[in-house]
């Protein structure tokens, strides 16, 4: 009987919360700007002064790309030594035995194909 009335009483208190939570936020939203300003902004300078301004500053802005290029490292170069044509060829024949696999009479097509290499991860010997 007492979990009966500890439950109802925990049951009472969450409704209680979930009323008061839902009472403080059904208030106005108000926005934090008038919305209603719709003034047409122009810029204090014209195109033909912005790229003027631009020009005049072009050296400062070429070191700041060139230090930023700088800061960035040397891009990183694949360490595989699998070309391109050997992954295609592995992927369609990988896609080939799949094929085989899903249409019917899979398991048998299986059987004809030829043995694949076991796969050894570093760390593991060659020899089990």
């Amino acid at each position: 009987m007492h979990q009966r009335i500890t439950s109802t009483l925990a049951f009472l208190g969450t409704v209680a919360a979930a009323t008061l939570a839902a009472a403080v936020m059904s208030g106005n939203a108000l926005a934090e700007g008038p919305i209603e300003d719709f003034r047409p902004t122009t810029g204090a300078l014209s195109r033909d002064q912005a790229k003027a301004e631009l020009m005049a500053q072009r050296q400062q802005l070429t070191s700041y790309a060139s230090e930023w290029k700088l800061q960035q490292g040397a891009t990183l170069q694949p360490a595989s030594g699998t070309t391109r044509a050997q992954v295609r060829a592995d992927y369609i024949a990988a896609r080939e035995e799949v094929r085989a696999m899903n249409s019917e009479g899979g398991s048998a097509a299986f059987a004809h194909l030829p043995a694949r290499r076991p796969v050894i991860m570093a760390g593991e010997s060659s020899q089990h």
